[in-house]
């Protein structure tokens, strides 16, 4: 018996941190629609497609989440693992960010030292939407993986934290962006939508495009209200 409850702990567990990933990245799929009904009119109309792509991806996920519960239900009462289920894990690991990914993308360098006022942990969390919305893969900021529970905030006056961890930096460029996706939509999007507002209030802004390495995320996913419930 106890060989058998070994055997199957494998795909319970992985199914049950798809599920919380799952559940995480939905509700960020939902801020993500609040956050791009508030951008300015003159943006709209370039973003009424991605509001309608974010809802769409509301319900895919919905339906992802249904069908992995009744595999865990399915997990359970087998054993060994599942190959299919442990290469779609495998994916959702690269898209909670847990995995590090390479591929071709862009890299943005931003420098706001010459700048009258320097960027705010808002200005970035916009760029970083941006990004997203122009269906980025993987994206980090000054090293720190972009994940659905990433938070962006100001420490003291000065010092930025992403993910907890400090990212500001005393020489060399002061952020940089790396997002893989497609290089000719996310040159597109971050070009007209923030470089050139970031241009005219005195930034530095370079993109390139090159073949670009994503950490993984170094944190822990923490759910303060959902909890997992066994099935019978």
């Amino acid at each position: 018996m106890n060989r058998w409850k070994r055997s199957l702990a494998l795909p319970v567990t992985m199914v049950a941190i798809a599920l919380g990933f799952l559940i995480s990245l939905q509700a960020q799929t939902q801020k993500n629609v609040s956050a791009a009904e508030q951008i300015s009119s003159d943006r709209m109309a370039q973003m009424k497609s991605v509001l309608s792509n974010s809802k769409t991806q509301n319900i895919r996920l919905q339906t992802e989440r249904r069908d992995l519960l009744e595999q865990l239900d399915a997990a359970r009462k087998r054993m060994g693992t599942d190959p299919q289920l442990l290469a779609q894990l495998k994916q959702l690991q690269i898209m909670e960010g847990t995995q590090e990914v390479e591929g071709p993308g862009i890299q943005i360098n931003i420098d706001d030292r010459k700048a009258p006022f320097p960027l705010s942990p808002d200005d970035l969390a916009r760029m970083i939407n941006t990004l997203k919305f122009a269906d980025a893969e993987a994206i980090s900021l000054n090293g720190q993986r972009i994940v659905g529970t990433t938070a962006i905030v100001l420490s003291g006056s000065s010092t930025i934290l992403v993910n907890q961890v400090p990212i500001n930096r005393t020489e060399g460029i002061p952020y940089e962006l790396g997002t893989i996706g497609n290089q000719d939509t996310l040159l597109d999007y971050f070009s007209k939508l923030e470089a050139l507002e970031l241009k005219r209030h005195g930034v530095t802004v370079s993109i390139t495009r090159k073949t670009v390495r994503i950490p993984s995320y170094k944190g822990v996913y923490t759910f303060k209200e959902s909890e997992s419930k066994d099935i019978p």
